[in-house]
Order: structure tokens, then C-alpha cells, then sequence
């Protein structure tokens, strides 16, 4: 029986964007670690302390050991690791625990115009230089392979399962109903206000997910009259997405993939580079929210199909490192 670590992204996470991640991460790789032991191990906040390591600690021993090191997803990697960077706790004193790390369906945030020669030291000691690493997007693949690693863009992992068949089974007309999404750390309250408008005029009844730690607060600055505000946690929103007669619309990526996940129409408002990237790799049904007033009213009210650009071939052959 193989020992191996997965480092959970969504351990210490403020944003339950990386539990939806965590979730598909896991189910894609079952079928390559269905027989071994799984230990898991966080990002955000430190894996093994320094002192730890002097004694003879099993946990250390695992590590060091491991057959195989994932990391799952979300946009862990940065340009610059000497900024602070709360999506990996990861430094040249606490690293160890990573060497020969493999990344599944990651991506990255360009904190800065290039990668610093520190942040490629850090990443060329840490991850695995015999395996070929899952990116999520193009850029993220072409910054690992930048600094000699090798990588394939797989497409973001909560999305390998979206195959024709899959597609074919969201609906392609509007609901009578409809939950949404804000962004604490991309407010536009002018634009935001105007999305709440626009689906309280095109849906009976409104759903609002906080799916970010400080969603809720935000929302409560806005006129959210006769908006129904559900539980942050992941199981309230996949009852409501699985209760039928429901579309998705806001501006958190994964709340959006989570949705088309349980078969649900999803319209995501584009905020930053992460859905922006998705988009122009994959075909997700995206506008920009800058563009809501001119597109928004139309899209909902159109018919529109989920065809989803996902390379099987790319995912079959990164899964193919791992047969047994």
C-alpha cells in the first residue's frame, strides 16, 4: 500500500471556492489512489514546523517517503514568493515537506511582471522534476515550463468531467429561479446593485450564496430586498443547486463550474483573470461585468447551450504517469 500527500488548498481557505476545487480534485484522482493511504496536509498555513523535523517524527517520514505529492488546484503559484502570500505558506525554511510535489489543475496569479529569481529557486527545489505538472490554463504552463519544469494545461480539475454528455444534460432555457454570487475583494457596487436588479426583474425567486468570508457583509450594503440569503456552507448550496428549476449567475468562478456540475444553466460575471483565463481556454458562458447592462438581460433570457472545450486527451495523459 502506497503512502501518499495530498496538500489540500482548501485547509485555513477563506473562500469555499477551494473546497468545490478540493471536492473534484479528489474524485479525479480515486481512481489512481483508490488503493493507497492518503494523508492530507495544508497550504495556507505551515505543514511541519522546523523543530519537528529534528526528532524522529512519522509524520516526517511519511513525507520524506511518500510515493506521490499532489497539490490540488487553485491559484497557488505566485511570481514573487517574497510578498505575502496566504494561498501557500511556503518559504525556503518550511519547504522540505514539498520536495517532489506534483501539481493538478493549478493556476497562477502574476503578483509581479516576472518570476524573481528566489520564487524559480523555491518552485525548481520543490516541485517534482520527473513528473509533467496539470495547469489549469496556458499561462500557468508556460511559467512552469519557463523555469524548466514540464506541465500540460489540463484545464482547471473541477472541469475535467465535463464531457459532451455532461454538457448535454444542463439546460439550455431559463428558470423560474436563480441564486447568485458576489465578490468581497472585487466590490462594484454600481454593477453589483445592477445585477441584483436585473434578476429580481427576470426571476420569481432569488438566491444569494456567500460563498467568500466577507460576501455576506458585502451583500448587506446593497438593496438586496426579497433576496433569499442561503447558508455559506458547501451542502446548502448543492441541495439548492439540486432542487431543479434553477439558474446560476454571479461573479465567483467555482460557484458558476459548481453549478454546471449539478446540471444547473450558469452565466459567470468575469472579475479577474482567473474566470478571464478559464474563458478564453475552455468556452465557459462568461461576460465581463463591466458589460452586465448591455449583454446580461439578453443572455438570461436566451437560448444557449454548455459546450465546454475540456482536452480528455491531455487528462488521460497526465493520469497515464500514475497507472499502476
Amino acid at each position: 500500500m502506497k503512502k501518499i500527500i495530498i496538500f489540500n488548498t482548501s485547509i485555513g481557505s477563506l473562500n469555499t471556492g477551494d473546497y468545490i476545487i478540493n471536492e473534484s480534485g479528489r474524485k479525479q484522482l480515486s481512481d489512481i489512489l483508490k488503493d493507497d493511504f492518503i494523508v492530507e496536509l495544508p497550504t495556507h498555513t505551515p505543514t511541519i514546523h522546523n523543530y519537528q523535523s529534528i526528532h524522529r517524527n512519522k509524520l516526517v517520514q511519511v513525507c520524506n517517503s511518500a510515493e506521490y505529492k499532489f497539490i490540488i488546484g487553485t491559484n497557488i503559484l505566485a511570481y514573487n514568493n517574497l510578498m505575502p502570500w496566504p494561498n501557500w505558506n511556503v518559504n525556503i525554511f518550511n519547504s522540505k515537506p514539498y520536495n517532489n510535489s506534483i501539481m493538478v489543475g493549478v493556476g497562477s496569479t502574476p503578483n509581479a511582471k516576472n518570476i524573481n529569481h528566489y520564487t524559480e529557486f523555491l518552485y525548481k527545489h520543490i516541485l517534482s522534476h520527473s513528473f509533467v505538472h496539470s495547469t489549469r490554463d496556458e499561462k500557468t504552463k508556460n511559467m512552469l515550463e519557463s523555469i524548466g519544469l514540464k506541465a500540460i494545461n489540463t484545464g482547471c480539475v473541477t472541469m475535467w468531467g465535463f464531457t459532451s454528455e455532461k454538457c448535454a444534460k444542463i439546460p439550455k432555457e431559463k428558470s423560474t429561479r436563480v441564486v447568485f454570487t458576489l465578490t468581497d475583494y472585487a466590490k462594484n457596487i454600481e454593477k453589483d446593485q445592477e445585477l441584483i436588479n436585473i434578476l429580481r426583474k427576470n426571476y420569481k425567486t432569488v438566491y444569494f450564496w456567500p460563498q467568500g468570508s466577507d460576501d455576506y457583509e458585502y451583500i448587506l450594503s446593497l438593496d438586496y430586498k426579497n433576496i433569499h440569503i442561503i447558508s455559506p456552507q458547501l451542502d446548502y448550496y448543492r441541495s439548492l443547486l439540486q432542487s431543479g428549476s434553477i439558474d446560476f449567475v454571479g461573479t465567483r468562478l467555482h460557484a458558476g463550474v459548481f453549478a454546471m456540475q449539478n446540471n444547473v444553466r450558469s452565466i459567470i460575471l468575469i472579475v479577474d483573470n482567473r474566470a478571464r483565463d478559464i474563458q478564453e481556454n475552455y468556452n465557459i458562458n462568461a461576460i465581463e461585468r463591466d458589460e452586465l447592462s448591455v449583454k446580461l438581460d439578453g443572455m438570461i433570457n436566451s437560448t444557449f447551450t454548455t459546450d465546454i472545450k475540456i482536452n480528455q486527451d491531455k487528462i488521460n495523459e497526465w493520469k497515464s504517469q500514475f497507472s499502476k
